[in-house]
């Protein structure tokens, strides 16, 4: 098993965690941060993918 991280958005602290993936906003289960486009923005709030951190949750 591999350790998924999550990432939250600066701008509004939406969650994406690696493991759930956002299927309802086109990223599928286990998809590594480092693989989403890099035109995808945060599904609350259109927060461009440099405004997320890695946070430990």
């Amino acid at each position: 098993m591999t350790d998924t991280k999550t990432w939250m958005c600066l701008i509004c602290g939406w969650i994406y965690d690696e493991a759930a993936g956002a299927p309802d906003h086109g990223i599928a289960p286990g998809t590594p941060w480092e693989q989403v486009p890099m035109n995808w923005t945060c599904p609350e709030c259109g927060a461009r993918k440099e405004d997320f951190e890695m946070v430990q949750i």
